[in-house]
C-alpha cells in the first residue's frame, strides 16, 4: 500500500473511530476538551507509525490503547493525588486486542450516550451545543461548521473552545441523568441525535454522499434512549424517522456510488424490516395521546414515501399538509423549502415555484444550496430549462460534497442538451 493510500485508509479509520475513542477518554479524565486532545496525539502516533509497521488489524482497539496510556502518562506528569490516580486507573483499564469488539459494542456505546447528555447540559447555549456535536461526533471541520452556521470560522472557534472550557470548568458530569435533570435535557438530546442522523444521511462535505455508520450509531442511540424515556413521545418519532430513512440507504447511491434522488430509487429495495419498525415506532408516539411534535411529523411524512408503491402513488396532498403542521410546529425556512417541493408534487410545479421565489429573500437560506437546487428542478417541470440550468450550476458552487456538486453539473449539462435540441 502506498503512503497516501495509509493515509487515505487512516482517515477513513479517523472519521469511524474518533466519537468513540472521545466519549471513552472522557469517561476517565472528565475533560471533553482533554479527551480531544489526546485522541488527536494517539491520531498522529498512528500516522508515523503505520506506515511503517501496517495497519493492525483491529486499529479502534489501538486507538484507544495508544490514547489512554498518554492520558496516564499525563496524569502522573501532573502529579495528582495518589488517591485520585488510584480511582482513575482502577476504572480505565486499557484495552486488549481481545476484548475490544465486546468494549466497543458495549461500554463505548454507552459513553457516546453520556457524551451527548454532557454536551447538551444547559450551561452551554444552543449554538454552543450544536458546534460542540458537529465537531466532536460528526468530525466537521471548523470551516464546515462555520458554513453551515453561516458564521466566521473564528467565531465558530472561539464557540466551540469556550464550549468545552465550560463543561471542564463547571464540572458537568459524565452520566445520563435520571428525573427531572434528564427531561430538561431531553430536546437537546434529541436534537444532537437528529443531526447525526442527518449528517450520515447526506454528508456535508468530503467524496462520500452518505455515511452510514454514523446513521448507525444515531438510531442505536435513539433505540437505547426509547428504552430510558420511554413515556416521550418525540423518542419514539425520532428512532421511527431514522428507521423508516434508514430502509432506503441501499437505493440512495448506486454502484459508483453517485447520488440516487427520492423520485429514481428503487422502492422494491427498501428494507421492509426496517420500515415495519420504524412504522411501529411512529404507532407507539401517536399512543401517547399528545400532538405530534416536529420528530413524529417528520416520520409520518417518511411515512407516506414507505407506504406508497411508487412515486405516481405518494399521497403528496397528505405530505403537504404534514409540512404545513410542521412548519406550524417548528417554523422554518428549510421546512418551508421542503413544503414547496411536496405542493409542487400535489398541485403542480407553478404553485411550488411561487413559495420558492418567495423564499429567495430569506437570509437563512443564503447560501444554502438546495434553494438554487430545488428551483432548477421546478423550472425544469415548467419548461425554462436555460434559468433551470443557471440554478444547477449556482447550486453546484455552493455544496461542499463532491458527489453533490457533481450530481448537480450533470443536471445542469442535461439542461444543455435540452437547450440544443
Amino acid at each position: 500500500m502506498s503512503l497516501s493510500d495509509t493515509h487515505r485508509t487512516i482517515d477513513a479509520i479517523w472519521r469511524i473511530e474518533s466519537a468513540k475513542l472521545i466519549a471513552g477518554l472522557t469517561r476517565m479524565v472528565r475533560d471533553v476538551g482533554l479527551a480531544e486532545d489526546l485522541a488527536h496525539d494517539a491520531l498522529m502516533i498512528a500516522l508515523e507509525q503505520w506506515p511503517q509497521t501496517g495497519i493492525p488489524d483491529k486499529p479502534g482497539a489501538w486507538l484507544m490503547t495508544t490514547a489512554k496510556r498518554r492520558a496516564i502518562d499525563l496524569i502522573r506528569r501532573t502529579k495528582l493525588r495518589d488517591q485520585k490516580y488510584t480511582e482513575i486507573a482502577r476504572s480505565t483499564d486499557l484495552y486488549t486486542e481481545d476484548d475490544i469488539d465486546h468494549t466497543l459494542a458495549g461500554e463505548i456505546g454507552d459513553d457516546l450516550l453520556r457524551l451527548i447528555f454532557m454536551t447538551c447540559h444547559p450551561v452551554l447555549s444552543q449554538e454552543a451545543r450544536v458546534a460542540l456535536t458537529l465537531r466532536l461526533l460528526c468530525r466537521l471541520t471548523t470551516d464546515e461548521i462555520a458554513r453551515s452556521f453561516l458564521a466566521a470560522e473564528a467565531t465558530i472557534a472561539q464557540r466551540i473552545v469556550r464550549a468545552k472550557r465550560t463543561l471542564r470548568d463547571k464540572k458537568v458530569p459524565f452520566e445520563v441523568p435520571a428525573g427531572e435533570e434528564l427531561k430538561d435535557r431531553l430536546s437537546a438530546v434529541l436534537e444532537v441525535i437528529y443531526l447525526l442522523f442527518n449528517e450520515g444521511y447526506s454528508a456535508t462535505s468530503g467524496d462520500q454522499w452518505i455515511r452510514p455508520l454514523l446513521c448507525q450509531e444515531a438510531l442505536r442511540l435513539g433505540r437505547v434512549l426509547a428504552e430510558i424515556v420511554p413515556y416521550d413521545p418525540e423518542v419514539h418519532g425520532l428512532v421511527a424517522l431514522m428507521e423508516i430513512q434508514s430502509s432506503r440507504f441501499k437505493t440512495r447511491v448506486n454502484s459508483m456510488g453517485e447520488p440516487v434522488l427520492l423520485m429514481d430509487q428503487n422502492r422494491a429495495e427498501w428494507d421492509q424490516l426496517l420500515i415495519r419498525r420504524g412504522l411501529a415506532a411512529l404507532e407507539r408516539s401517536r399512543k401517547l395521546g399528545r400532538p405530534l411534535g416536529p420528530y413524529s411529523l417528520q416520520a409520518a411524512i417518511s411515512a407516506c414515501h414507505a407506504q406508497a408503491p411508487t412515486v405516481a402513488e405518494t399521497d403528496w396532498i397528505r405530505i403537504a399538509a404534514l409540512y404545513e403542521a410542521l412548519s406550524r410546529v417548528t417554523p422554518s425556512s428549510i421546512v418551508e423549502l421542503n413544503r414547496a417541493v411536496a405542493v409542487s408534487m400535489a398541485f403542480g410545479p407553478a404553485f411550488g415555484l411561487q413559495i420558492v421565489d418567495e423564499l429567495g429573500a430569506e437570509s437563512s437560506l443564503k447560501g444554502y444550496h438546495l434553494l438554487p437546487s430545488v428551483r432548477g428542478d421546478l423550472l425544469v417541470k415548467l419548461g425554462r430549462v436555460d434559468e433551470a440550468r443557471k440554478e444547477f450550476e449556482l447550486a453546484a458552487s455552493m455544496t461542499l460534497n463532491e458527489r453533490e456538486r457533481k450530481l448537480l453539473l450533470n443536471r445542469a449539462a442535461e439542461c444543455d442538451s435540452r437547450i440544443s435540441k
